[in-house]
């Protein structure tokens, strides 16, 4: 039967339903993942066609899978973050929602002091266990959509909940009932979607949930997870494991709408951030993220560097304020005791910091040639240098001019005498003293102060 289709506006076969396959062992996908050996990446050379949405966004799990893997956050903590995530996504909402946990007052009183703030974005949602009670607790606490927990592969359903497929099926359908009963949106987590069986139960499970949307009259909202981070951008790679292909196979297969649709995974294999650009290029309007990527095992997507891949894919930032960036990097470096590995994009200490002579060098004559985009005006953040061994002269001047803010003709070059004086000193302790740390901020005002005794930098 040939129907035009309403997302090509084409003439185009009408597509083959696919039914469930409940199968007596499971599918556990051995030639892919034979667990003593790494992963393999099987190609099938499909093509799927690129589908970006007219509006893409990003949600927040920090308060939910963000704190699975570190010390609990005070409820001061949380305000504090859902303000910053609040400005960081600007009055468009480009941050759109972030989920909490509603199981312990501490929780319960998280969720309702962010609530007072009366703010639009980020929406506040939820993730529950999936039974009547939890519905009518999300329900009593005013909000209207919850992530419930579906998980999708063969390991899961057989290993895990002991059921066969028939028997998960009916009971998340179940439970999707209940959602619908307590007036709640539901959001469908389909854990471990990169080694589930896409066409003998992802897609026949989803129709299932759409028809049950289109008789309830409620939106069923569809999180594609990679949970152990298996999912991969390239174009031509073979269902499980193929991001482009999950996504557009819920779409082409399951009629999902790009605006139900959302993308979650972990780093495991360092995908997380491609993963989630390809999950938006091919048809997800929403990817799932938390600040710094903190999350469980190796993390999910950070969720500052969905900011910028937005900003890259949309030519700007639409009302976001990545300055917030580095007031929350800050936040949780000295209000919460995180330590951030210095090298990290964006928040690390030492991003835009440079250990070279001959990148200082580079940075006092033009700062666009070593420095990756005006970090001082996007992210409130002047590019930097570390005093080392091999800073140079040109090193030890740029650092003196950016630590005092010297401008103009009050700027010192490498042939400064006090340029000249510390480089000594340095060389001297990296080769009679043997010193293998950098230079620190205080040693080198104490040497300015020494060997500029009319106390002047000129």
């Amino acid at each position: 039967m040939l129907e035009i289709s309403k997302k090509t506006n084409l003439l185009e076969q009408d597509t083959y339903k696919y039914q469930l396959q409940d199968v007596a062992e499971p599918n556990l996908y051995r030639d892919i993942y034979s667990y003593d050996e790494i992963p393999r990446i099987p190609f099938n050379h499909r093509r799927v066609p690129i589908n970006m949405p007219k509006s893409i966004w990003i949600t927040d799990t920090t308060f939910r899978d963000g704190q699975q893997s570190v010390e609990p956050y005070t409820v001061e903590q949380i305000v504090q973050l859902f303000k910053y995530l609040s400005r960081l996504g600007g009055p468009n909402g480009i941050i759109r929602q972030t989920e909490f946990f509603v199981y312990s007052k501490k929780d319960r009183d998280a969720i309702a002091k962010c609530q007072e703030l009366g703010l639009k974005f980020p929406e506040i949602t939820t993730w529950i266990r999936a039974n009547k009670e939890d519905f009518k607790l999300v329900h009593d606490l005013g909000i209207s959509e919850t992530g419930i927990l579906v998980s999708s592969s063969d390991y899961h359903i057989f290993k895990k909940l002991k059921m066969t497929r028939s028997e998960a099926m009916k009971t998340y359908l179940s439970a999707v009932y209940d959602a619908f009963e307590a007036g709640i949106r539901p959001r469908c987590h389909l854990e471990d979607i990169t080694r589930a069986d896409f066409y003998g139960f992802v897609v026949p499970f989803v129709n299932e949930l759409e028809k049950m949307a289109e008789d309830a009259k409620i939106p069923v909202k569809i999180r594609a997870c990679d949970t152990m981070g298996y999912g991969v951008p390239y174009p031509e790679v073979a269902i499980p494991r193929s991001v482009p292909g999950i996504i557009y196979g819920l779409q082409q297969y399951s009629d999902v709408p790009s605006e139900m649709l959302e993308w979650h995974g972990h780093n495991d294999f360092y995908k997380a951030v491609t993963n989630a650009g390809a999950a938006w290029l091919y048809g997800a309007s929403a990817v799932n993220c938390s600040l710094l990527g903190i999350g469980e095992r190796t993390g999910n997507i950070p969720l500052e560097a969905m900011v910028f891949e937005y900003a890259g894919f949309k030519g700007g930032f639409d009302g976001m304020d990545p300055t917030v960036i580095t007031d929350i990097a800050d936040y949780f470096h000295n209000e919460m005791g995180y330590n951030i590995p210095p090298m990290t994009p964006f928040v690390g200490a030492n991003f835009n910091v440079t250990r070279a002579g001959i990148h200082a060098d580079g940075l006092m004559k033009d700062e666009e040639i070593y420095n990756i985009f005006d970090t001082k005006k996007i992210l409130n953040r002047s590019a930097g240098v570390l005093i080392t061994k091999t800073s140079g002269l040109a090193g030890i001047a740029y650092w003196i001019n950016e630590h005092y803010r010297l401008k103009g003709d009050k700027m010192v070059d490498k042939r400064s005498p006090l340029v000249i004086a510390i480089k000594e000193w340095v060389d001297e302790q990296y080769e009679a003293e043997e010193r293998q740390n950098s230079v620190s901020d205080g040693e080198l005002e104490l040497l300015i102060k020494k060997f500029n005794e009319a106390g002047s930098l000129k």
